[in-house]
């Protein structure tokens, strides 16, 4: 009499363990290199206050085979490189960054300069309003407050504070304000350039940079009071984006229907 379910019997698990393609876990710099669904340029480029000498700040998003998170060692949250300048995310953990309203991340996710983005890419972006909700208004007023006291503090060590970090402030603040008021994210500065580049040069006195923080503040405040954004993402509909695909992953990863155990 055959035993039901037995390490050897048809259909237990052994062979199904057999049905698993055998993956050699790759570097972080392969996953970025074959595995990257959407990159884009950040930075000042994207921000629109790029000048001669700046850097060009590569960010992306790779979806490691579903497989990979099978083992033990599970893929990499995120990688640096291979380039200068370049960081990328694996997929789950960017969705679960931009859920919590993460500046850095949600900006990525409306640069104008989109390098690359395949079929889950383009999924990605049309989700990008599903990602926001008033929750910005923390992540992003809470972010620019510690800039702040980092600011403070150079001025007290040094005399004045890095004019670049001070430009940066004012921009993720107005930039905040801009979407707690219209529900949309804006990254480039447009006509604030040039005012934005005489703070990063120090033609701007600390007293008037400060009272600008001060004032964009408020106006963050005023503007989460009366958002048309919702009071929090929609999680589920990320949610069923990662499990598709997830799923999709695995099943191109596997074997052909009917074909050998082995």
């Amino acid at each position: 009499m055959r035993r039901a379910g037995g390490a050897g019997s048809r259909g237990g698990p052994l062979r199904l363990s057999r049905t698993l393609p055998r993956m050699i876990t790759p570097s972080g710099e392969a996953l970025v290199r074959d595995h990257t669904v959407y990159s884009c340029v950040m930075g000042s480029r994207a921000f629109g206050l790029a000048t001669d000498g700046s850097d060009t700040d590569r960010r992306g998003v790779f979806l490691a085979p579903t497989p990979l998170f099978w083992r033990f060692d599970k893929p990499p949250a995120h990688v640096e490189g291979p380039a200068d300048e370049q960081f990328s995310w694996e997929l789950e953990r960017f969705c679960e960054l931009a859920l919590r309203a993460n500046p850095n991340v949600l900006e990525c996710l409306h640069s104008p300069l989109v390098e690359r983005a395949d079929a889950t890419g383009r999924e990605l972006l049309s989700l990008r309003g599903a990602f926001l909700s008033r929750q910005a208004h923390g992540t992003f007023v809470r972010y620019a407050l510690g800039q702040r006291r980092k600011l403070d503090a150079d001025v007290r060590q040094h005399g004045a504070p890095r004019w670049k970090h001070a430009m940066h402030l004012l921009r993720l603040l107005a930039g905040c304000r801009d979407l707690l008021r219209t529900g949309g994210l804006t990254v480039e500065v447009g006509a604030a350039r040039e005012e934005l580049l005489a703070v990063k040069r120090g033609e701007v006195p600390w007293p008037e940079v400060e009272r600008r923080m001060a004032r964009l503040a408020e106006e963050n405040d005023a503007a989460a009071a009366a958002s048309p954004l919702p009071a929090e993402p929609d999680r589920a509909r990320i949610e069923d984006f990662l499990i598709r695909t997830r799923r999709a992953s695995a099943l191109a990863a596997s074997p052909p229907a009917g074909g050998s155990a082995g």
